[in-house]
């Protein structure tokens, strides 16, 4: 049987090699993707990034700056992708979504300079209703640091469970540059929320 000519014989090593290349960087990415159960408490529990850690009480200090102390704060290995979990001081007696909804999307958009709302609703996850809203923020810098000049641009998921006698809230946020990197597995994380 005749040989292949050499060039023919190079451009497949050439396309073999680009294909393992292609190949390596999709394991690398759905790698770089894994989500591991993690235990927030007894009642808890989140699928989050395998690179993710909790924070630590400087980092909830000053990035999750509140009253209270979040149940759960976790964040990636450069610290600008976030998830945490806390109880709402706002309860709700009666467990009226419909009006704790109204109320946290007014929230929101007092909290934040510029909200830009992708989505919003209720969704059920584990059987269990949750007030959904996902959107863009800017708030501008000389309302977190005195001397800033640039705005804060963020890409964030929130859900709220309303409970009686208790308002969880999920939160995951990340830079408005990596929205797209982070939309589809931020919806996997939200999805992954369990709680008993």
């Amino acid at each position: 049987m005749p040989r292949a000519p050499k060039a023919f014989r190079e451009g497949g090593r050439e396309f073999m090699n680009k294909l393992l290349i292609l190949f390596l960087a999709l394991v690398m990415v759905s790698a770089a993707n894994k989500l591991v159960k993690t235990k927030i408490n007894d009642q808890i529990t989140v699928s989050l990034p395998d690179d993710f850690f909790a924070m630590t009480p400087e980092d909830v200090a000053q990035r999750l700056p509140s009253v209270r102390a979040p149940l759960g704060a976790y964040t990636n290995q450069d610290r600008v992708v976030d998830f945490s979990v806390n109880i709402s001081a706002t309860q709700w007696p009666d467990a009226d979504q419909v009006i704790a909804q109204k109320f946290f999307k007014s929230s929101l958009y007092n909290l934040y300079d510029k909200v830009d709302m992708i989505s919003e609703g209720i969704q059920e996850i584990h059987k269990k209703e949750y007030i959904s809203f996902e959107f863009e923020s800017r708030i501008n810098a000389n309302r977190r640091v005195e001397g800033g000049s640039e705005p804060l641009l963020k890409y964030t998921r929130i859900l709220y469970l309303v409970e009686e006698g208790r308002t969880l809230v999920f939160s995951f946020s990340c830079p408005r540059t990596m929205r797209e990197d982070w939309q589809e597995l931020s919806g996997d994380i939200m999805k992954s929320i369990r709680v008993k």
